[in-house]
């Protein structure tokens, strides 16, 4: 921290690289494009370096940069309207994976595929919080301070989210597989 407040940019790129991946995966669940995701969060770190002395509490920065990159991501789909014209890419895989064997490689590509789809067909407030909530693993409480809402405002869009993905899951699974039961 001190680092950063001295505007030291090796710190800067220390903290790109322990949260860049995780801030990279929550703005594309977010904004559904990979280009507009990545340039969110560049913008969410130049936002972050220029503004490191404003966090009071050191301990609560991993929250902090998601705060700026949903924000970020906020503002991107309330005025960018190019989405519309174009479809989006497929979810790429960001984490690195072990070698899992050929059918367990295309059924787990398939699961995320199928359940990319269906994130990316939520309403905007559904698709924040399950983002916030499954992927960057933030209590129901974190994400209530973030988006600036109550706790139960938080679980009922979880609730209602969840719901509704279970519904595009199911309605998509037309062979009765049963992949997501």
């Amino acid at each position: 921290m001190r680092r950063l407040i001295a505007k030291d940019e090796s710190a800067l790129r220390e903290l790109m690289t322990a949260y860049g991946d995780e801030l990279l995966r929550t703005a594309y669940l977010l904004v559904k494009d990979r280009q507009a995701a990545e340039e969110a969060v560049m913008d969410a770190f130049v936002q972050a370096y220029a503004k490191i002395d404003q966090l009071k509490q050191p301990d609560k920065l991993r929250s902090w940069l998601l705060r700026i990159v949903a924000n970020r991501c906020r503002m991107r789909m309330r005025t960018w309207n190019w989405r519309s014209l174009f479809p989006f890419d497929r979810v790429e895989s960001l984490a690195e994976e072990t070698e899992p064997g050929p059918e367990e490689l295309l059924l787990a590509q398939w699961r995320a595929e199928r359940l990319s789809e269906a994130i990316h067909e939520l309403d905007y407030k559904y698709r924040e919080v399950i983002a916030l909530y499954y992927f960057n693993e933030l209590s129901v409480l974190e994400i209530a301070e973030q988006l600036g809402s109550n706790e139960n405002t938080v679980k009922a869009r979880l609730s209602r989210g969840r719901a509704r993905l279970r519904t595009l899951l199911e309605k998509g699974d037309e062979d009765g597989a049963g992949v997501y039961e």
